[in-house]
């Protein structure tokens, strides 16, 4: 049975939530704070945590810096009534997933559990390629793992997914619809930003200069490439 974390300092919502994943067949862990969250992380290690951002004593944000700095792939998902873009560009730069914006339904929740679950376990499974070059960057996805000039490169299990997907297709242009559906899932529609802010995040990490990207080139009007050299 699959463990999640709920961190959610409304005592209605968080029961809420609690008995929709149990109803679910997951194993649900309930914290009221930040603090109590990063507890229960530690202690439970589950597979999955959902943060709400407003929180007492550490805000999920923090939460979420705090995870990140000890474990890269576990799936994170922001709960919160918080909508501007920049909160959810905050969010992604963290290492969250998805974010899901309050009220939402069960079905959605559940949707989006599933998808993000989904693609983890898909980024682990046995059969991958050992490793795969672009250019000098060389990406190790069962360690979700890249090196560049010596430096290693902890990866997301999407980010790993973008980068198999740019090289398998290396050379051409790949529309911004097959990336979204290969790493978000064909069972979840994003917001038009949320790709390009995953992409940007990417770059900064492998690329030697961002802003005049050679890895990974913005087709304008199309979608993305990596251009085999």
């Amino acid at each position: 049975m699959m463990t999640i974390l709920i961190a959610e300092d409304d005592p209605v919502t968080l029961d809420a939530l609690a008995a929709c994943l149990q109803s679910a067949g997951y194993r649900a862990i309930q914290a009221r704070d930040g603090a109590e969250a990063l507890k229960l992380w530690k202690k439970h290690k589950p597979d999955l945590c959902c943060l709400d951002i407003m929180m007492p004593k550490v805000d999920g944000y923090e939460v979420c810096r705090q995870i990140r700095e000890e474990n890269k792939t576990i799936p994170v998902l922001f709960l919160s009534a918080k909508s501007e873009e920049i909160d959810v560009v905050v969010g992604l730069k963290l290492g969250a997933d998805d974010f899901i914006r309050k009220p939402f339904g069960k079905h959605e929740l559940l949707a989006r559990i599933d998808s993000i679950l989904r693609r983890s376990s898909a980024s682990g499974a046995k059969g991958r390629s050992t490793f795969f070059a672009m250019g000098d960057l060389v990406v190790y996805p069962h360690e979700l793992r890249a090196e560049r000039q010596g430096k290693t490169i902890d990866l997301s299990p999407r980010e790993v997914t973008i980068l198999e997907l740019l090289h398998e297709r290396a050379g051409e242009v790949v529309r911004r619809d097959d990336l979204l559906n290969r790493c978000w899932g064909l069972d979840y529609f994003p917001e038009s930003r949320t790709l390009d802010q995953h992409i940007s995040k990417l770059r900064h990490r492998i690329e030697d200069d961002p802003d005049n990207p050679v890895l990974i080139e913005t087709i304008r009007g199309a979608g993305y490439r990596f251009k085999r050299r």
